[in-house]
């Protein structure tokens, strides 16, 4: 086994993505240029799908940290996809006060559906299915949020039928 320790090549970014970066750093003072992290690994998923590794080492280098601070970033905010995901990525609330509105049960009842389990995506790459923590919603529960953009409330498994037809309908209207 080797004793090397593992590097990563940053992957080269375009000049759109460093204007992006920069409007991002410039609104931070100089010596706190690290604070613009969050939103460049945003800007990496945006145009990507997710953030590699090479992508964090390319954040890394722009900002001058060390790369295993961004990938810190990364792995604790479960919005930074760390692989490919599918075009729909649902992510349903398994925090404990959900667990006790059904949250668990509509996990299983998406994982069921699809032909998945959490942590997965469709054959197909329509749908990553993701349980994560508290989407702050609690009263509302069970909640998911699709995209990291898109909260569902009071997920009943007629709601859930809904929103994943409603999702394969919006998927096959953009393959016409």
């Amino acid at each position: 086994m080797s004793t090397e320790p593992h590097t990563v090549e940053p992957m080269a970014l375009s000049e759109a993505t460093l204007a992006r970066f920069a409007r991002e750093v410039a609104k931070y003072p100089p010596d706190q240029r690290q604070s613009a992290v969050m939103a460049c690994l945003a800007i990496v998923q945006q145009e990507q799908g997710w953030v590699s590794p090479a992508a964090e080492r390319a954040v890394a280098d722009y900002l001058g940290m060390a790369p295993i601070a961004v990938h810190e970033v990364t792995t604790f905010y479960n919005m930074y996809n760390q692989r490919p995901v599918g075009r729909f990525k649902i992510n349903v609330c398994t925090n404990l006060p959900c667990q006790l509105r059904d949250g668990a049960k509509a996990l299983q009842y998406l994982a069921d559906k699809l032909g998945i389990q959490p942590g997965q995506t469709t054959p197909d790459g329509a749908f990553t299915l993701q349980s994560c923590e508290c989407l702050g919603a609690c009263a509302d529960a069970p909640v998911m949020l699709v995209n990291d953009r898109h909260m569902c409330s009071f997920m009943t498994t007629e709601r859930l039928d809904q929103l994943i037809d409603g999702l394969r309908a919006a998927a096959m209207e953009d393959q016409r």
